[in-house]
This record gives C-alpha cells, sequence and structure tokens, in this order.
C-alpha cells in the first residue's frame, strides 16, 4: 500500500519523466525525419511513406528515450526535495533512503518490463517493416514519381524518359521508352502524351501512350520496324513485395526467443551466432541497467548544501549516454568473435553497476556523503573563473568604448 509520501514521491517523478520522454523521443524523431525527407525525395517517392517510416522506428527510439526518461524523472523528483529541505526532513522522521526508493523502483519495473516488450518483441518486428518500407521506395512499388528529364529503369529491361509533367503525374508529355526483350529482341518508342492507368492486378500498370511512334529491332529483322500509332499500351510489371526477403535476414529482427533458438542451433554458423549472442546479451543488458537507474539517480540528484548546481543533471545523461555507447562498442566486439559475447557485455554492466553501488551507498548511509563532490568543487571554481573573465572582458569594453 502506497502511503501519501510515496503518492507525493510519485508526482514529482511523473512530470519530468514523461516530460523528458517525450522529448528525447521526439528530438530523436526530428533528426531522423529530415534524413528521411531526403531519402525520399532522392527515390522520387510519396511524402506520406515518411510517417510510415518514422512509424516503424518509433519503438526503436522509445527504447532509447525511455531510460533516459526514467533517469531524469527521479533524479529530478529527487533533486526537488533536496533544493527544498523536504530530503532532510524525511530522513529526519525515519524515512530511509531505502526506503524512499520504494516509488522509483515501481517506476523502473514497470517501465523495463515495457522496455523489454519492445526491444525483445515490438522492435523487430517494426525494424523489418521499416525495411520493407525503403525496399519498396527504391524498388518503385509504392508508385514513387518518374523524375523529369531524366532516365529511370522502370519495370524488368525497361527504361522511362519523360520531358513534362503536370496534374500531379497524370498527365505526361515527351515520353521516350525502351525495352529490351528476350532473344536480342528490343522495342524503342516515343509518344507525344501518355498516363499510368490502373489495372485488376496490383503488381501491373498500363503505360497508355498517344500519338507515338514504335520501332521494333531484332535479329531475325533485316531493318527495324517501324509503326506510328494514335494508341497503344504498355503494361509495367512493378516489383513484388514478395521478392522482399523474410524477416531474420539481420540479428536486430529476431525476437528473444528466436535470437536464442538461433544462437544454439547446432547448423548455426560460428560468425552468425556471435552476432545472434552480442545482440542477444546487448538487449538484456540494456534492460537490466533500467534496475540500478534509480540508485544512480538519487546519488547524481543531491547536490552539495546550500548548492544549486546542475552538475548532477549533467553527468547524469553523460554516464548513461556513455553505458550506451560502451555496449554498442562491445556488441561490435562480441559480434566478430574478438571476445566473447557474454563477457563483453556483462563486463561493463558489473563495473558499472560497482560503480553505482558505491555512489548510492556515499550519498545514502554516509552523513554530508557527496558522490560527486569532487567533481562539484571544480565545477564551482570553473564557473567563478569563468564569471570573473567575463566580468574583466566586460569591464574591458566599457573602457574602450
Amino acid at each position: 500500500m502506497l502511503t501519501a509520501t510515496d503518492r507525493y514521491i510519485a508526482r514529482l517523478i511523473a512530470i519530468p519523466l514523461t516530460s523528458t520522454l517525450v522529448i528525447a523521443a521526439m528530438l530523436l524523431v526530428l533528426d531522423k525525419m529530415l534524413r528521411l525527407f531526403d531519402f525520399v525525395a532522392a527515390q522520387g517517392g510519396p511524402v506520406s511513406v515518411v510517417w510510415r517510416m518514422l512509424a516503424n522506428m518509433l519503438p526503436e527510439y522509445l527504447a532509447l528515450g525511455i531510460p533516459i526518461g526514467l533517469m531524469l524523472g527521479i533524479l529530478l523528483g529527487f533533486r526537488r526535495l533536496a533544493l527544498s529541505s523536504e530530503l532532510d526532513v524525511l530522513r529526519g522522521v525515519g524515512l530511509s533512503p531505502g526506503r524512499m526508493m520504494r516509488v522509483p523502483y515501481l517506476y523502473a519495473a514497470g517501465l523495463a518490463l515495457v522496455n523489454l516488450a519492445i526491444v525483445g518483441f515490438i522492435q523487430p518486428y517494426s525494424r523489418y517493416a521499416y525495411e520493407g518500407l525503403q525496399y519498396e521506395l527504391r524498388s518503385g512499388a509504392l508508385g514513387a514519381s518518374i523524375k523529369i528529364g531524366e532516365f529511370a529503369n522502370v519495370g524488368k529491361g525497361m527504361t522511362l524518359r519523360i520531358e513534362e509533367s503536370f496534374d500531379s503525374g497524370r498527365d505526361l508529355r515527351g515520353i521516350f521508352v525502351r525495352v529490351e526483350q528476350d532473344k536480342g529482341q528490343s522495342l524503342a518508342v516515343t509518344a507525344a502524351r501518355g498516363t499510368f492507368l490502373r489495372t485488376d492486378d496490383p503488381d501491373t500498370i498500363i503505360l497508355r501512350l498517344s500519338d507515338g511512334v514504335l520501332v521494333q529491332r531484332s535479329a531475325k529483322l533485316a531493318s527495324p520496324r517501324i509503326l506510328s500509332f494514335s494508341g497503344h499500351d504498355l503494361p509495367i510489371d512493378l516489383p513484388r513485395i514478395e521478392s522482399f526477403r523474410n524477416r531474420g535476414g539481420a540479428d536486430r529482427e529476431l525476437t528473444l526467443p528466436e535470437l536464442v533458438r538461433v544462437g544454439a542451433a547446432d547448423e548455426t554458423e560460428p560468425k552468425t551466432r556471435n552476432e545472434v549472442r552480442a545482440n542477444m546479451h546487448f538487449r538484456l543488458v540494456e534492460v537490466a541497467m533500467m534496475f540500478l537507474l534509480p540508485l544512480a539517480a538519487l546519488a547524481f540528484a543531491i547536490p552539495p548544501k546550500r548548492s544549486t548546481s546542475a552538475l548532477g543533471v549533467f553527468l547524469s545523461i553523460v554516464f548513461i549516454v556513455t553505458y550506451h555507447k560502451i555496449n554498442q562498442y562491445a556488441e561490435a566486439m562480441g559480434a566478430t568473435g574478438r571476445v566473447d559475447p557474454l563477457l563483453a557485455l556483462w563486463t561493463p554492466f558489473l563495473l558499472f553497476a560497482a560503480l553505482i553501488f558505491w555512489m548510492y551507498h556515499v550519498a545514502a548511509h554516509r552523513p554530508g556523503g557527496q558522490p560527486i563532490g569532487a567533481l562539484e568543487m571544480v565545477f564551482a571554481k570553473a564557473s567563478k573563473w569563468i564569471g570573473k573573465w567575463l566580468r574583466l572582458g566586460r569591464q574591458k569594453m566599457r573602457h574602450a568604448l
């Protein structure tokens, strides 16, 4: 049963946690959105595909944002308690730091389960869907528009060039088509106008041409066969979406049970086994670290007495980003087989866990303990020096004026 104090702490954590999670996800989405717009524009595809691709990337961004949101949510909540001296009051009435960790660990357990579901089961499917959209866009199966004035490959052995386009691509002018056929045959077509038409077969469209000339060449023909026409339909086979590879072409597209099964299979090649095991342990250590973040957040949250320094907030972000980057490097090392994936991923976890437990012990069980006290002193002296330097600079500018 949660007490009134627990509910109060829960409210203090909830707002910064939610805000940080939303902001982190939005920043990642905006960064990816710009690159996707460039990619889709280069491929000549519809803008709507950008939103579909971003939706499939959202689970990956949430997997990155949830640990950051959890860390900063707990940190900012306890920082507010520390700055208002409420933390001292709570400890004075007998509420130990371990007891105050009840609510943060409820958040950590819930978000860890969510993150495990994302990285273990949701993200592999969304990643595969994202790769499928990229394939469709490159292959033209999404109805990507033909770039005006450029030669484009459409369908099997077919090259198309269009001089002008009107009415959102429904009215085409100055069309040239070349089709390479079997047995050395080729077909070249020029037409004044044309338009794309749908058919009952979703894998085939019709290019209806008007007022043009068709030239057919073949080894069996002594001279090219030339035909003028007022109307001619040219079928174009679109790439079939079924031709895209099955899910599992990359280890990031496998769920956790699938990673275990592939890694334990006798027929799995050693290189693939290392890659699969490294990715599996990478996902597990990322989730496992979430159970230590409440302890780290408390250690970073408490500034020195009579100080409002925000150095702990900055260091907490550096801490969690550094751990993530080390895990990425360790995964790459484990995937190459140079280091056993188990040792490569769990050794950094144990080292960071030891550091977190030490920081928490200093902050929670030593009177006036400040695990980042030395850094706080350096930061305070550096801030004073910079402030003094800026004041001297302003004074010199006034004298110069």
